[in-house]
């Protein structure tokens, strides 16, 4: 049966790559603040005969959320399922060095955990926590009622263990797992499912520069996630695609909610030993 499924953050590379599944077999409404990438997505979707539609929306602007959400119910109808997929980090959050070194606090040239702005933190911590609680207040009412209705946010491996230079990011994505198991209490009642995935490390837009120079050659950042990631390599956006069909797909995981599923390539199992 063909649902109408609204996903968040639609024009990145992980959740470009959920709308091109679920694409296939669904109606699927991608939002994205970036009109481009999400259009494009749409597109190809559309070329290799699925059903997909994009709107532009800003998902930290409760109205604007609410005004795409018309928009949905007009081409769509209701939400089955929502996919808060919008968030990532900022250089205005990204500290210089891993650890604190002497002079930090008085650095005026390099950003340090001392001089990150306040706006910084919130506008990062804001885009994956706050990305989460506006879209699923505007579209979860739709799912009140109804049957076979879910949500699914995107935690990280920072839930588990921050990661250093990245604060915020880390953080939120903490507040994230945290959110998806109480908003999974709150709607149990419902039947409505809300669970999380945990993406290891899979190279993105958002990441590229941290994880690549300019060259092309791996940075020192890079050589340290893989040596604490088992498998020895970066995910790819693919290889989150079963977790995603089993945690939406009420015959197969009907009786699970409130969970984050860590994909990370065992770096989450890895004692560093």
């Amino acid at each position: 049966m063909k649902k109408t499924i609204v996903i968040t953050g639609a024009g990145g590379v992980l959740c470009s790559g959920f709308a091109e599944h679920l694409g296939k077999e669904n109606r699927v409404a991608l939002l994205d603040i970036n009109e481009q990438a999400v259009n494009d997505v749409a597109e190809k979707i559309n070329v290799n005969g699925g059903n997909a539609k994009a709107y532009k929306c800003n998902c930290l602007d409760k109205a604007d959320i609410e005004k795409v959400h018309g928009e949905v119910l007009k081409d769509f109808g209701k939400c089955d399922v929502l996919i808060n997929g919008a968030g990532g980090n900022n250089p205005k959050c990204t500290t210089a060095h891993e650890e604190y070194q002497p002079g930090d606090e008085k650095a005026e040239d390099i950003l340090t955990f001392f001089n990150i702005e306040e706006n910084g933190f919130n506008f990062v911590f804001d885009l994956n926590l706050k990305g989460v609680l506006l879209p699923s207040q505007v579209f979860m009412p739709d799912m009140i009622g109804r049957k076979g209705c879910s949500g699914l946010n995107i935690s990280s491996m920072n839930a588990y263990r921050p990661l250093t230079k990245i604060p915020a990011y880390s953080a939120a994505k903490a507040a994230v797992s945290n959110f998806t198991s109480w908003l999974a209490v709150h709607f149990a009642k419902e039947g409505i499912r809300v669970n999380a995935i945990a993406p290891g490390f899979f190279v993105t837009n958002q990441n590229r520069a941290l994880l690549f120079n300019e060259d092309g050659t791996a940075t020192p950042r890079t050589d340290k996630i893989l040596r604490s990631t088992p498998m020895g390599r970066f995910g790819e956006a693919a290889e989150l695609l079963g977790t995603m069909d089993w945690l939406l797909d009420e015959s197969k995981s009907g009786f699970v909610t409130g969970i984050t599923v860590p994909v990370d390539g065992g770096f989450s199992a890895y004692s560093g030993v």
